[in-house]
């Protein structure tokens, strides 16, 4: 999916609502303008004359306004005048209109008019204005209203919606967002869109009073309503607006959301890596699912479905995303969750499907003729970038079985992963010490380059490597090690720090992040080509770790 498109796995029904779906104050309003047309009954208009007559007198009336309503009549017909009639209407109608509620409809009729005027100047004073119209039962109406208008082109005009609506929000967010989902849910796609980029941008500048707890346990129950029927942009959207809500912030919260982001991921439904859209489906919904995980908000269900659905369909894997590594995206996805699993009903199977994987990747060394060369014509190529993730997930599984090299292998196929290991890690040693040399005495700007921005992670992945291969050549292996991730930042932990107790974890995904790292800043380590093992002395890691 590119910009997170719908199709295939994300559905999204994008018909928008029927004629007879509007509602009751639309259709209203349509009947009033035919029985005008067909009856001839074209309203007086008045001049502005009579405009500021009638306006003097409801101004001086003060408190008996309200018995003046023949006055108040005369400026709705202002809508019906010239341009400066309109703009007379635009300011005076609302002025008075809260003492007239009577000619509530009628008076939210003639404003709507000036809102849809064709001179642009009318229309912003006309939308500027709404906000006054957002009294009791007329609230959701004027939202209903605002958030209509949002599909405007006039940037000026879609400035005075926004901020009509924020100024409708603080008076009564409830009713407020009550129009903004009536039309997220029925309005036309344009007007729906928008709708839900109001949200995911302005909910969080509102203060805390407005966005009360009751406040949010609307916002969350109407989006489970939308999230029924989304593409994965709105998907996306909905999950920044969710991830705000300071409700959802606890242990319990992120709960919620994590099981919301499962059930959008169908990991019920059997994986199919030749349908572009369902890849894509998962990788986006885990990649919103990785920020919520934490020690006490497990990853268990996704990590199973990682392993028994997508690992044995790695290779087959297909993207509508060009240029995307997609096998190492899914790796790196497994791999940051792999810190945050549980309880895993199978896994020893699971493990061993993750061990396989591991395999694929780390060759046997080459044979070698009598004389002392390689027998093939190329060494086994490195893919480091794939060993670190694979070899990361497993060694985090790896600690709720430990016994698993050692019980659950036997001693044959323990022996050649041995050997694997020692082969791929005589070829870190060569490469660690090339990329040392490399960077030796590179500084400030001279890191900075794009060649040495590669080096510096090139030397991330490969020590990470080379640390958990030591951990797996201790007898029994051992799983003590903690490395962070090549494509995660360090973390500092300030004093204070929210929730510091919890999250910090080396390796842990940062648990505030609304997004992931760029996809054009996962780089694959590629090594240097050539034969290196005539160079490679005779380092032996398993000798080196025994009795340690």
């Amino acid at each position: 999916m590119t910009g997170g498109g719908a199709g295939g796995c994300w559905r999204r029904n994008s018909a928008g609502r029927g004629l007879g779906e509007l509602p009751r104050w639309w259709w209203r309003r349509l009947r009033r303008r035919q029985q005008e047309r067909i009856l001839g009954l074209s309203l007086t208009m008045p001049t502005v004359e009579e405009l500021y007559r009638n306006y003097g007198i409801l101004a001086d009336a003060t408190e008996q306004v309200g018995q003046h309503k023949d006055s108040y009549q005369v400026i709705l017909d202002g809508v019906k005048g010239g341009t400066k009639e309109k703009r007379l209407a635009a300011q005076f109608i609302p002025k008075f209109f809260k003492h007239f509620p009577e000619l509530a409809d009628s008076a939210i009729n003639a404003q709507l008019d000036l809102c849809e005027d064709e001179d642009v100047s009318i229309r912003r004073q006309a939308i500027k204005e709404l906000p006054q119209f957002a009294t009791g039962e007329n609230l959701p109406r004027v939202a209903d209203i605002l958030t209509q208008l949002l599909q405007t082109d006039d940037s000026a005009e879609f400035n005075l919606v926004n901020n009509a609506l924020l100024s409708i929000f603080k008076m009564d967010a409830k009713g407020t967002l009550g129009g903004l989902f009536s039309q997220i849910l029925q309005g036309e796609d344009i007007v729906r869109e928008r709708a839900i980029k109001f949200l995911s941008t302005k909910l969080k500048t509102l203060p805390d009073e407005v966005l009360t707890k009751e406040v949010e346990e609307l916002i969350l129950t109407e989006s489970k309503k939308v999230l029924e029927d989304v593409t994965g942009e709105e998907f996306v959207l909905f999950m920044k607006i969710l991830s705000g809500l300071k409700s959802l912030q606890t242990v319990s919260g992120r709960q919620q959301l994590v099981e919301l982001v499962a059930e959008q991921a169908d990991l019920e439904q059997t994986f199919n890596p030749s349908d572009p859209d369902c890849v894509d489906r998962l990788l986006q919904c885990t990649r919103q699912a990785v920020p919520l995980f934490s020690k006490n908000v497990h990853s268990t269900r996704f990590v199973t479905y990682f392993c028994e659905q997508v690992l044995p369909n790695l290779s087959s894997l297909t993207t509508p995303v060009e240029g995307l590594d997609i096998q190492l995206e899914v790796l790196k996805l497994l791999a940051e969750m792999s810190s945050f699993c549980g309880d895993m009903e199978k896994l020893e199977t699971n493990l061993r499907k993750l061990f396989d994987k591991l395999l694929e990747y780390m060759p046997l060394p080459p044979e070698e003729a009598e004389n002392g060369e390689n027998a093939g014509n190329e060494e086994p190529k490195l893919q480091f970038s794939y060993v670190e993730c694979l070899l990361y997930s497993f060694h985090q599984l790896g600690r709720k079985l430990p016994d698993f090299l050692t019980a659950k292998l036997n001693a044959e196929k323990l022996k050649d992963f041995k050997i694997r290991l020692q082969y791929f890690a005589r070829g870190l040693q060569v490469y660690i010490r090339q990329l040392r040399l490399a960077l030796q005495g590179k500084t400030g700007e001279a890191l900075k380059t794009e060649e040495n921005k590669i080096k510096v992670v090139a030397l991330k992945i490969t020590n990470n490597i080379n640390v958990l291969i030591k951990d797996l050549f201790h007898i029994p292996p051992s799983y003590k090690s903690t490395v962070t991730l090549s494509w995660k930042p360090v973390q500092k932990v300030e004093l204070g720090q929210k929730r510091a107790n919890e999250d910090t974890t080396s390796g842990s995904p940062p648990k505030k992040s609304t997004a992931g790292p760029k996809r054009d800043a996962r780089q694959i380590y590629n090594p240097p080509s050539g034969k290196y093992s005539s160079n490679l002395g005779t380092f032996n890691y398993e000798r080196s770790l025994q009795g340690k």
